[in-house]
């Protein structure tokens, strides 16, 4: 997120996270956090109204923990704008019940790993997901995302324009699951596919 408080990202799905991560250190990118494990838990009230207005509030935990708030974004050539506040808490739990006493429930739960570089004043992040790879090209402006996003071979045109839990849905219909939770426990025997998530890979 820039200073300003304003994210502008564009997602990619890929076949090959290492091929991208070659790619980095041919480009000399600066790693800024190696490869971590994220849990993430996004609220919301009864009836889910932030959801139905785009807007995301959520607790996250990697190395230290913190509350995210999300506005509606705007969609840009694929590249996603919104307003983004985080700040820290001490405690993950705490946190936790602090919401839940404020009658917020638990909309969904999801974990990823996450590696985080920087290159050019940009941020790349290479995630991992129980149902696939990703690679989030984080910066100032459009044309500063598309010009990294060039620069590590990624078809601009196969931008997804979604969110993770969005992409979550998809597959959930797709395979007619009933998990709840998007863990790599409860994807340790499934398989899925570009076809299923209803994207394209970004380096075929």
């Amino acid at each position: 997120m820039s200073a300003s408080g304003q994210e502008t990202e564009a997602k990619f799905y890929v076949r090959d996270l290492g091929r991208v991560k070659s790619r980095l250190d041919e480009l000399a990118a600066r790693l800024i956090q190696e490869r971590v494990l994220e849990t993430n838990i996004r609220f919301d009230l009864p009836g889910a109204p932030l959801r139905a207005q785009g807007r995301v509030l959520r607790l996250r935990r990697d190395t230290s923990a913190k509350f995210t708030y999300k506005s509606a974004s705007t969609n840009e050539q694929g590249v996603l704008s919104r307003e983004e506040i985080e700040f820290g808490v001490e405690d993950f739990d705490r946190a936790k019940r602090f919401l839940e006493a404020l009658g917020y429930e638990k909309l969904v739960y999801y974990e990823k790993y996450r590696t985080t570089y920087e290159l050019n004043h940009t941020l790349i992040m290479l995630d991992e997901l129980p149902y696939g790879s990703f690679v989030e090209i984080e910066g100032a402006t459009v044309d500063a995302i598309r010009a990294l996003a060039y620069e590590l071979h990624l078809e601009w045109d196969s931008a997804i324009g979604t969110s993770y839990n969005a992409l979550f849905d998809r597959v959930r219909v797709a395979l007619n699951l009933s998990v709840q939770d998007l863990s790599f426990a409860e994807f340790a025997e499934i398989t899925v596919n570009a076809e299923q998530l209803r994207v394209v890979a970004a380096d075929a």
